[in-house]
Order: structure tokens, then C-alpha cells, then sequence
């Protein structure tokens, strides 16, 4: 009878080490979710507040509510919640002013694709409206094959083209097919 008790009495404490086991091994949904975003290498940042600078020049300030950074072979930062961008002159004036409701920053590449209610406008008033747009950090310009809107300081008309090239501070911009509805001022190059 002993042996038969001290079998049971070892199969119960078994069976409630599996059992504490099992509970123990419970996950909440949100600790998974986190787990998956380690898991990926991401992280995440909020009320991000960045400064460029190039050749030790202050070029740019850059805000966002919120960052993600991909660890991956390409790593990638994403802002998927708005982005601001103040360019800055050489006496540190604001020149250019960018929104964005998506941005994702390629490093390797120094470019910031710009999506979604992309809009950038300079002091004197010359403004670019446009769904996608590429900004080149190293050359300093912007850049699309999307559809544009420009207003030009000079003008309440609109400039429609599909695509542009321009620098950073929209003062030489070349346009694409431009488009049937457009108001264009061509200056005389005689003068």
C-alpha cells in the first residue's frame, strides 16, 4: 500500500509541477507585441527633436511625435505619425519649412522619402504641395515624379507639373510635363 501511495504521491507533485508550468507560461497580448518588436530589432522613440548639421554647420531641425528605427541589413527610420523640418540659413534663420504625414529616412543612402500631404514653403512665400517627394541631404534638393502644385511668391496662380527638381530652398526649381492649367511667368533673358 505505501508503494501504491508513495506512485500517486509522485504523479500528483508531477502533475502540479506541469500545471504551474502551464500558468507560468501565460502571455498578455501587448507583452507578445513587444516581444515580436524586439524580436525584429525596432526601436521606438517619441517627441523626437533632431539636429543636421553638415561640416559642422547647422543645416536643419527635425520634430516628429514618433520614430522607428529598423535594425535590419538596410537599416531604415521610419516617422509614422507627422515630421517638421526647419532649414536653417547660414546666420541659423529659418529658409524652408517641410510637413509631412510619413517620412523614412534610407541611411545609407542620406534621401528621406517624404509621403502623404507633403508640403514645403520658404519665407518669401513660394510654396510646393505635392503626395511624394524625395529629399537628397547630400545634394541638398528636392525631387518627384508625382504631381505638383506650386505657388510662386510673385503670383497667386498655380504651377501644375507632373514631377520637379528643385534645391532645398525652392528658389531654382525645373518642372516636368507641365500641366495644361498652369500660369507661368517666363523672364526675358535678353535683360
Amino acid at each position: 500500500m505505501t508503494k501504491h501511495y508513495q506512485h500517486i504521491i509522485k504523479y500528483l507533485a508531477a502533475f502540479g509541477v506541469g500545471c504551474l508550468f502551464i500558468i507560468g507560461c501565460e502571455n498578455k497580448m501587448e507583452v507578445l507585441q513587444n516581444m515580436d518588436k524586439t524580436t525584429l530589432g525596432v526601436e521606438e522613440a517619441k517627441n523626437i527633436e533632431s539636429y543636421i548639421s553638415q561640416s559642422g554647420r547647422m543645416k536643419a531641425k527635425l520634430t516628429a511625435p514618433l520614430m522607428l528605427r529598423y535594425l535590419l541589413d538596410t537599416p531604415k527610420i521610419e516617422f509614422t505619425k507627422t515630421l517638421h523640418v526647419d532649414f536653417y540659413d547660414d546666420t541659423l534663420a529659418i529658409e524652408t519649412q517641410l510637413d509631412a504625414k510619413y517620412a523614412q529616412y534610407l541611411e545609407y543612402d542620406s534621401k528621406v522619402l517624404l509621403r502623404d500631404s507633403v508640403v514645403v514653403f520658404n519665407r518669401t512665400g513660394d510654396t510646393l504641395w505635392t503626395p511624394e517627394l524625395y529629399w537628397d541631404q547630400n545634394k541638398q534638393e528636392f525631387y518627384t515624379d508625382k504631381p505638383v502644385k506650386v505657388k510662386r511668391e510673385f503670383s497667386q496662380k498655380y504651377i501644375h507639373s507632373i514631377g520637379i527638381r528643385s534645391d532645398q530652398n525652392l528658389r531654382d526649381i525645373t518642372f516636368y510635363k507641365i500641366q495644361p492649367d498652369s500660369y507661368i511667368v517666363i523672364t526675358d533673358s535678353i535683360h
